[in-house]
């Protein structure tokens, strides 16, 4: 198949590396340490490139790493168009741009729009006077009068009830003003008014910038909260566990103008070769971020895996009703886990069970209609670590403790290999380790050829050179799934079955009530038993406990 040259980038025609390709979500900060300093860094990064290269992901997510005084570790951006100088500097970009494309791997950038910090010179002016020019460059509001309230708010009370994330109101007071900013996540992270033109400006100018550096595409951070209803209505209140969750959220989660403005988004990305946005979104109006198909985001996260219990019906379920709902045109994407999450093998298994389950849950990820993104660690089994009460640094986990945790658990240093720091860092690791690196790490499991890290190798692999498991159809083969998920992918003359047992004992699937016993098929991987391997099987497939399959006919 012919090639063209992009730059740096090699790309075969008819492939599309964010549609056909696998996507790794790096948080730099617990990736590798290049100095010593105990946090992650971008030179750390670059070492750790032909790892990646080798595990035959297509592109690297990295999350934030522009100057912030890291009240949210980066989520609340001082300044848009540099580098933090803990993580290096502008030209160590440069160089991990260069040495990743000179793999042929894509990078990624974390951009936050809905809001900044409140130390982005944006913020200070803004806050500065009422009639500073970048006043409407974020949501001010008068305080409701009331006489009763004391203490900060004895001038008043917040415009309206909305609830912060992170817990909360969603406003906070400006003695200096007399006003009320917005800021849906942590009060050092107020909230733009994208109703102001000039602010759709400066960021549009901010993703230029990288996008002119090189960069091959954006994730969107809470890509459905940008625009708030202009009025502020009160949100009206539900059942739920925190402030934020006991809260229909109709006035700043999903408004029609988001959907104008990712289109405007499109235009701008579509200026450049090959460039893309995910955006992150409500798992339930995912499919409404593609637009037309065409025409807003190239890719909205579906999040709905990461939400089920360990139950094929509830997978197949969440899948197909995703399909369904997809334009035409439309790629899904599918992730188990991230920096927001509960690691995905600490939610559906432990000990070896879990690590069976792990195996299967890889196979599922990587065999599904549509774009797979792995998180860091995801492919050696990391699981959530417990962090003490003491050494919480998560806004939310702070806040809510004991009730939840908070985020810190699944931010841990990856796990490189067994020595004290995990081959992370030469000083102390900015956040305390997993207890179980002795057994999960990259050495190990790169030495053992049964092991996750090695099957996700494999996975990746075969994806790239099956045509129907990287671009062809889905269809379930089992109406109703009780213990086996079965699903054929397949594209042109080739069909690839792939057979997954949820259950810890031995299962069948019947071939031919399934409608799939057209001639023979033989066994291209199994998550227990690599003997199985070339084998040929027909009428009836049996499954080891906790076992994947993925099969070709023949």
């Amino acid at each position: 198949m012919a090639q063209v040259i992009i730059g740096d980038l090699i790309m075969t025609h008819g492939k599309l590396w964010w549609r056909d390709g696998v996507i790794y979500q790096i948080y730099p900060r617990s990736f590798a340490d290049s100095n010593g300093d105990g946090v992650g860094d971008l030179p750390g990064i670059i070492s750790k490139l032909d790892v990646l290269r080798d595990l035959g992901v297509d592109a690297i997510w990295l999350s934030p790493i522009y100057p912030s005084p890291m009240k949210d570790f980066g989520y609340d951006v001082a300044d848009y168009c540099d580098v933090d100088p803990v993580f290096g500097a502008l030209s160590d970009f440069d160089d991990l741009l260069r040495e990743a494309h000179a793999r042929d791997i894509r990078v990624v950038m974390d951009m936050v729009m809905n809001h900044t910090s409140d130390e982005h010179p944006w913020f200070v002016e803004s806050r500065a006077s009422r009639d500073n020019p970048r006043r409407d460059w974020y949501i001010w509001r008068p305080p409701s009068i009331s006489p009763r309230l004391r203490g900060e708010h004895k001038g008043g009370r917040p415009p309206n009830n909305w609830a912060s994330v992170f817990g909360g109101s969603a406003w906070k007071f400006d003695t200096q003003t007399g006003q009320y900013y917005l800021h849906l996540f942590d009060s050092g992270q107020p909230d733009l008014n994208w109703r102001n033109p000039q602010v759709k400006q400066a960021m549009f100018d901010a993703c230029r910038f990288w996008l002119d550096r090189g960069v091959d595409g954006f994730r969107l951070d809470v890509a459905h909260m940008l625009f708030k209803h202009p009025d502020l209505p009160d949100n009206p209140r539900k059942f739920g566990r925190r402030a934020y969750e006991r809260q229909y959220h109709f006035y700043h989660e999903n408004l029609p103008e988001t959907h104008a403005l990712w289109r405007e988004f499109r235009t701008l990305l579509d200026a450049y070769p090959e460039r893309m946005a995910v955006g992150e979104v409500s798992p339930d109006v995912a499919h409404t971020y593609y637009g037309n198909g065409d025409d807003e985001l190239h890719l909205a996260f579906n999040f709905g895996l990461m939400r089920l219990p360990w139950n094929p019906r509830a997978f197949q379920r969440a899948i197909v009703e995703h399909e369904a709902r997809l334009p035409d045109g439309a790629w899904p994407c599918w992730v188990l886990s991230n920096h927001d999450s509960v690691r995905h093998i600490s939610r559906w298994g432990s000990g070896a069970e879990g690590d069976a389950r792990a195996k299967v849950a890889a196979t599922l990820l990587l065999t599904l209609r549509g774009t797979p993104f792995l998180y860091y660690g995801e492919e050696i089994g990391m699981r959530q670590a417990r962090i003490p009460r003491a050494e919480i640094v998560d806004p939310p986990g702070r806040r809510y403790w004991p009730f939840y945790g908070g985020r810190d658990g699944c931010r841990t240093p990856m796990q490189w290999d067994a020595t004290p720091n995990a081959g992370f860092s030469a000083g102390k690791p900015w956040m305390r380790l997993s207890r179980d690196v002795d057994r999960i790490n990259v050495e190990r499991e790169l030495a053992d050829p049964d092991s996750l890290l090695n099957l996700y190798r494999r996975l990746i692999a075969l994806r790239k050179v099956m045509p129907a498991l990287h671009r062809g159809s889905y269809r379930p083969l089992i109406e109703r799934p009780r213990e086996v998920m079965a699903y054929l992918r397949e594209h042109e003359s080739q069909s690839v079955l792939v057979c997954l047992n949820f259950a810890s004992r031995t299962a069948r699937f019947d071939l031919e009530a399934a409608r799939a016993a057209h001639g023979a098929w033989k066994v291209l991987l199994s998550t227990t038993t690599r003997s199985r391997e070339g084998m040929s099987v027909g009428g009836e497939v049996t499954l080891y406990p906790n076992e994947a399959l993925v099969l070709e006919r023949v």
